[in-house]
């Protein structure tokens, strides 16, 4: 997959999402590091094994060093899952390997902008939704709703505004809304911080 994400940009990204938190300290300690460390033998409500971890966006892999002994890669082909037709090609799923204690620094996107997600409106209006995704573990800051710092809020706003341009992350992110739309979802805007 050719994504025009340049790899400054990337770096960028996480240098902004390093400065903000959902919370003012480290949202792991209210659930003991549970979207991490989620034992092997997980299962989904269906009974299948649920092996814990995320994709990395296109591109994204180039920052990361998959020598680094915190990480357990594997790469898929985006036409054997749920992605957008679009996606072709290698798709990178990791999984930390030193649960619950990960360097933060080099946390993936979906871990540094979680609990929050993207979402496109029908009119193409971008969002931030509370990610409401069905998980072996809950989450304080959805399932009590707790405030989340504005500046998080924010930055998360800047980050996806800025990711949407590639057509590759739009499609995914308009594919998604679309989904939840279709099935009813609980879609929860997070209203932005008032400048």
């Amino acid at each position: 997959m050719k994504t025009t994400i340049k790899i400054r940009t990337w770096k960028a990204i996480y240098r902004l999402l390093d400065r903000v938190s959902p919370v003012d300290y480290d949202c792991g300690k209210l659930c003991g590091a549970a979207c991490c460390s989620c034992p092997d033998d997980s299962t989904n409500a269906d009974g299948t094994d649920y092996e814990m971890g995320i994709y990395l966006y296109p591109g994204e892999e180039k920052i990361h060093n998959k020598k680094d002994d915190w990480l357990k890669w594997s790469v898929e082909r985006a036409e054997d899952f749920e992605f957008p037709d679009s996606w072709f090609g290698n798709v990178y799923f990791v999984r930390c390997k030193t649960p619950p204690v990960c360097p933060r620094k080099k946390r993936p996107l979906q871990c540094r902008t979680y609990p929050l997600a993207p979402h496109l409106t029908e009119d193409g209006t971008l969002h931030l939704i509370r990610n409401h995704e069905e998980l072996p573990y809950s989450c304080p800051l959805i399932d009590e709703h707790m405030e989340l710092n504005p500046d998080f809020v924010q930055a998360t706003y800047t980050v996806w505004k800025h990711l949407i341009r590639d057509p590759l992350i739009f499609d995914l992110v308009e594919m998604d809304s679309e989904t939840r739309e279709f099935y009813g979802d609980e879609i929860e805007f997070e209203p932005l911080p008032e400048k």
